[in-house]
């Protein structure tokens, strides 16, 4: 159990020099209480891992039937904006009904912390991008909770992760815009966090530029969010780097979609101006216009494998592999094409 066994509702409510009713009042979310009062006491019962009688019920029945599903640094409101996060909590979704088990699917903002996965006895946690330098992951491995990591890049050996090559999805993108004769070619990205996700798909970038004998300019990376309206905006950004940009390689379709629209605004016609190239190939893109040139990756299969090491763990198998790769695949459509003269 992850609470000291001394730690008791009446003990908080002295420490806290209020009524037990009001401490039952804060962590049942009723009645009457103030603020102030509100903080003081959830820091208290933070501070002493404090598990209201519910939650400690069912930690000693030790089944929740429910696993979390969590995007670090993600605003909740943002969630519904990305076709890529809803396809994946699909695919785990559908792996875990035949376990009898639920999914909670949540944003994190930047100053929330993850202690509802020991509150509510969650059963499993997969997390969707984050690093070494976040609190979330050591956070729940004091939890002792079964966790899955998606789309990172840990160093903990003893973390099961799931990522694809993004590396080679880095490069594979980039070349098909070489091979087009692209030379100045812009990249869209969200923050380039060292060791991150997109830091790897540069790294591809920036090697299939040097392959090519073609310099790397720091000038044409465009650091952004990854979002329909972020694409839109960006493409301000694109058309601002000159008239020698001939091609767009952005890591999120959702926001090479938005992108396609604001260049179109901007005079730029894809590809007859500018090649647009995204990445993860997610369902609208065959629908988008014109049909997104992308990097594919397999999406139901990520789903799969995260459900299969969060379930070896939950019904205490070993898995044989800990660290899976993904390959990744160009998916070629009407976006990009050769340039012109």
């Amino acid at each position: 159990m992850y609470q000291d066994s001394k730690t008791t509702i009446k003990s908080i409510a002295s420490e806290a020099g209020v009524s037990i009713g009001t401490v039952s009042n804060v962590m049942n979310g009723t009645g009457r209480v103030a603020e102030e009062t509100i903080l003081k006491v959830k820091r208290i019962a933070k501070e002493r891992n404090y598990i209201p009688n519910s939650s400690a019920r069912n930690l000693r029945a030790k089944k929740s039937h429910l696993i979390a599903l969590i995007v670090p640094f993600l605003e909740k409101s943002t969630i519904h904006d990305s076709p890529f996060y809803w396809e994946l909590a699909t695919s785990i979704e559908s792996g875990v009904r035949d376990h009898n088990l639920h999914v909670i699917f949540t944003g994190l903002d930047h100053d929330q912390d993850v202690s509802f996965v020991r509150d509510r006895n969650l059963d499993g946690v997969i997390v969707i991008g984050t690093s070494d330098d976040s609190p979330i992951v050591s956070q729940l491995k004091s939890y002792g909770v079964p966790l899955v990591v998606l789309d990172s890049y840990l160093s903990d050996p003893t973390v099961h992760q799931v990522h694809l090559d993004d590396q080679m999805g880095g490069y594979v993108g980039t070349k098909h815009l070489i091979d087009l004769g692209h030379r100045r070619i812009a990249f869209v990205t969200d923050l380039l966090l060292d060791r991150g996700l997109n830091y790897m798909r540069w790294l591809g970038y920036k090697t299939a530029l040097e392959e090519h004998g073609i310099s790397y300019d720091s000038n044409l990376i465009i650091e952004s969010n990854l979002s329909f309206n972020s694409g839109y905006h960006a493409a301000q950004q694109v058309f601002q780097k000159g008239q020698d940009v001939t091609a767009v390689f952005v890591l999120s379709d959702v926001t090479a979609i938005g992108l396609i629209k604001g260049l179109n605004e901007l005079g730029y016609s894809v590809p007859e101006r500018m090649s647009v190239l995204g990445f993860d190939d997610i369902r609208v893109t065959e629908f988008s216009a014109p049909p997104l040139t992308t990097i594919n990756q397999n999406i139901v299969d990520k789903g799969q494998q995260a459900t299969r090491l969060l379930m070896n763990q939950i019904e205490g198998i070993e898995s044989v592999q800990k660290n899976i790769v993904l390959p990744v695949t160009l998916k070629v459509r009407q976006s990009t094409a050769r340039i012109n003269g």
